[in-house]
């Protein structure tokens, strides 16, 4: 049996409807009760009333107080996230140049094209943000991004693609609460926020058949603007998925490539013209633009997948194991696939039984050919090194620079999806069988493969609240136009705190350092790396935070310090009196730049006379 690739649908088996017997007159009350039946809309309603109810419970831990919890392995995305939406909030009430800015990593800036800005996701989130405060807009968009990703899923595969309620619930639920998408949910919602990869991979499928490939190419190439603004690195993921199924399909059924390819062709020029059109400038800042990067960071570019990871229930998840899945990702939030053996096993079970299905086999390709590219540059069981995986060979190319190999496994996932949709369906319409025995079978088998990775609520850990210092305005006194707040320790990856605090002001103040990816030693077209220029002062105070020990500076440190901090433009430095080894920090500040004063609840150093411009 074959299935059109515009509809991934194979023909219905019927089977023929008995002769149906005269009705026997109602009984009394029998009406009112037959009025009240699950339509088709009703049923959706209650479909994506259950995704946003399972989304809150995930969330439910940080929903309790989104400004002092977080993901338990707490790590500087959520704080570089916050920072991002107050910077929507500025795009949106001062007009501010969208893609770069100097309020962190001043004077620098920061190229926020190269930093997955979400203005996609931060400008409809203005009106939260401006009302509730940053933190609550993100804990927002993690429940969005994951009821929405599954509502999507559902709306495409039910009405579009399986056809078959029941079947594409039971895709999207995996789509939207599978373990990588939990794992993400951590601190990722670019990420998780996958809402319009259905609609996408749908209007791609509908251009192989398409009668107006001009029309549907716009409508692709909207799509794929707004994508755009939300996570490129998805988007070239969709790319690449639909390209090797399309390929799938056609390597075992060539004559299909005659009636495709005139509407295919001619639809996706007419996305690219356009959707080029739109994203050409933006694409320019982020390539060509001040402090643009070329290829990750060394230190996540070799993020890949043990292949035990595949048979491992996700560590967010009913079944799941954080300490025994310590080796098998390169951090909590890359847990990209965690399937379990119960649903691998599954999963392989339904490519042996529906093989002779092209849709299946194409699925099933797809899937593994991309599990294989999320092994990364080496391969490894158990943290045990096997042989070099075959990203060796890709990961220098244009674009391919740029991907994290770990979260390829993402894609399979999307197939692993379908597949569970396609089983189901089929299962569903068995010819011949007991159709009731069949779906207690299938609700059974679905119950063994995906009860152990059913999601579980994030792990929350509480954090320091935004200095009173901050929220009562008093650093307003101190800084002028471009002058620069410096906490201590300096901002940094690993220290974001002082990020949330600009973004509880809407960024109403610049700071030195940040949490970001920019060109090493800030020179534009360099390799990426985390962090801005490398800094002495900032160096130094992280190692005084982390032992404990103040050093005993020179003169000659002294006047190198100095000059960090003119050509930060500081105005004032800020050590609140709770952090961390405070004390030790106090006297290292305190040789550098004289004694400082408690106001409220931090240290305070004003060091105006010392860093103006002409000193």
């Amino acid at each position: 049996m074959t299935a059109s690739v515009g509809t991934l649908e194979p023909p219905p088996v019927r089977d023929p409807e008995p002769a149906r017997a005269p009705r026997a007159p109602a009984e009394p009350g029998e009406g009112a009760r037959r009025r009240w039946r699950w339509t088709r809309r009703r049923t959706d309603l209650a479909v994506y009333a259950a995704f946003l109810l399972a989304a809150t419970w995930v969330t439910s831990g940080i929903w309790v107080d989104p400004a002092g919890r977080v993901a338990a392995l707490y790590s500087s995305d959520p704080a570089q996230v916050q920072f991002f939406l107050a910077h929507s909030v500025r795009v949106v009430l001062h007009g501010e140049f969208p893609f770069f800015t100097d309020q962190f990593n001043y004077p620098d800036g920061v190229n926020l094209m190269a930093n997955t800005a979400i203005l996609a996701l931060g400008i409809p989130m203005v009106p939260i943000t401006l009302l509730f405060g940053p933190a609550v807009s993100f804990v927002t968009l993690v429940t969005l991004g994951l009821a929405g990703t599954a509502a999507a899923w559902y709306r495409v595969l039910s009405r579009h693609l399986i056809r078959h309620r029941p079947a594409a619930a039971v895709a999207a639920w995996f789509c939207g609460f599978s373990p990588a998408m939990l794992s993400h949910a951590n601190w990722h919602p670019n990420i998780i926020s996958q809402f319009l990869l259905p609609f996408i991979v749908w209007r791609v499928l509908v251009l192989t058949r398409s009668t107006r490939p001009v029309r549907d190419g716009v409508l692709l190439a909207l799509l794929v603007t707004a994508q755009a603004f939300i996570n490129e690195e998805i988007l070239l993921f969709t790319a690449m998925a639909l390209g090797v199924f399309l390929l799938a399909v056609l390597v075992q059924q060539r004559r299909r490539w005659k009636a495709a390819w005139r509407p295919l062709g001619a639809g996706l020029a007419v996305c690219a013209a356009l959707a080029g059109a739109l994203l050409a400038y933006p694409l320019w800042v982020q390539f060509a633009g001040p402090m643009a990067y070329h290829g990750l960071s060394d230190a996540v570019r070799d993020y890949g997948n043990d292949i035990a990871a595949f048979f491992a229930p996700g560590s967010p998840t009913f079944g799941g194991n954080e300490r025994a899945n310590v080796n098998l990702a390169p951090n909590y939030s890359e847990e990209n696939a965690f399937f379990g053996w119960s649903l691998s096993l599954l999963t392989v079970g339904i490519v042996i039984w529906l093989r002779r299905d092209v849709i299946v086999r194409a699925l099933a390709a797809t899937g593994l050919f991309f599990a294989v590219l999320s092994l990364g540059e080496r391969i490894s069981w158990w943290d045990r090194e096997l042989a070099t995986g075959p990203w060796e060979l890709l990961v220098r190319l244009p674009l391919l620079d740029a991907v994290v190999p770990t979260r390829f496994g993402l894609i399979t996932g999307v197939m692993v999806a379908v597949l569970l949709a396609y089983a189901v369906r089929r299962a569903w319409t068995l010819p011949g069988v007991d159709r009731a025995a069949a779906r207690k079978l299938t609700v059974a088998g679905l119950a063994f493969a995906l009860l152990p990775i059913a999601p579980m609520p994030l792990r929350v850990t509480t954090r320091e609240p935004v200095p009173q210092f901050i929220t009562a305005d008093r650093w307003r006194q101190y800084l002028g136009p471009d002058q620069t707040l410096v906490s201590v320790p300096v901002p940094a990856m690993g220290n974001t705190d002082p990020m949330r605090w600009a973004a509880s002001t809407n960024l109403d103040f610049k700071i030195p350092g940040g949490y970001f990816l920019a060109p090493r030693n800030g020179v534009t077209g360099d390799p990426g790396r985390f962090g801005g220029r490398p800094s002495g002062i900032g160096e130094l105070l992280k190692d005084v935070a982390s032992t404990g020990r103040t050093p005993k500076l020179d003169d000659r440190q002294r006047r190198r310090f100095l000059d960090e901090l003119r050509h930060w433009n500081a105005a004032i430095l800020v050590l609140p009196v709770d952090e961390q080894n405070a004390e030790p920090l106090r006297r290292t500040v305190e040789q550098l730049v004289g004694p400082g004063r408690q106001e409220l609840d931090v240290w305070l150093w004003d060091v105006r006379k010392l860093t103006y411009r002409s000193a």
